[in-house]
């Protein structure tokens, strides 16, 4: 069995105690953004407990090998479609498949609620996550600016589910 086999995608259950775990794993997968991105990544705003929180008003999803939590991903219903924020795979488990599971477990909430699409945003420096997106059947929507900014920081990314 090769290593994404061994790694299981588990939404996350109401009890879930393992909030410094999760907000390790996203501080770990952000750190390659620090110095690269301008603004500097929201996941510096993350605590457990704001992670808790959004689990009450979001969806998320958990991967586990073993017993260790190597990727996470949130998702935000909305009208039309869901919103997907925080995708992160722990850097040594990047590129084996589990950052697509991941979106596919997104995407199949997506349908079960009747959504249309799945959105997310990346931001403008990050060319090698709007390639990951494209690959993934996701495609440029928009461009905007964050609050302060002239220029456009992020790239909006939308798919549509068939």
């Amino acid at each position: 069995m090769d290593r994404t086999e061994a790694v299981s995608i588990t939404r996350i259950p109401a009890d879930f105690d393992r909030w410094d775990d999760v907000l390790a794993l996203i501080m770990h997968a952000f750190a390659t953004m620090d110095g690269v991105i301008d603004p500097p990544s929201s996941a510096h705003l993350l605590t457990a407990e704001t992670l808790r929180d959004k689990a009450r008003c979001e969806t998320g999803f958990v991967a586990f090998e073993g017993d260790r939590i190597v990727g996470c991903v949130f998702a935000l219903e909305r009208t039309a479609e869901f919103y997907v924020g925080k995708l992160a795979v722990a850097p040594d488990c990047q590129g084996q498949g589990i950052g697509r599971r991941l979106m596919l477990a997104v995407e199949d909430l997506a349908r079960s609620r009747g959504k249309a699409a799945v959105e997310l945003q990346t931001r403008i420096e990050l060319t090698g996550n709007h390639a990951a997106f494209a690959r993934l059947g996701f495609h440029e929507t928009e461009r905007t600016a964050h609050e302060g900014y002239i220029w456009p920081t992020s790239i909006t990314m939308r798919k549509v589910l068939a």
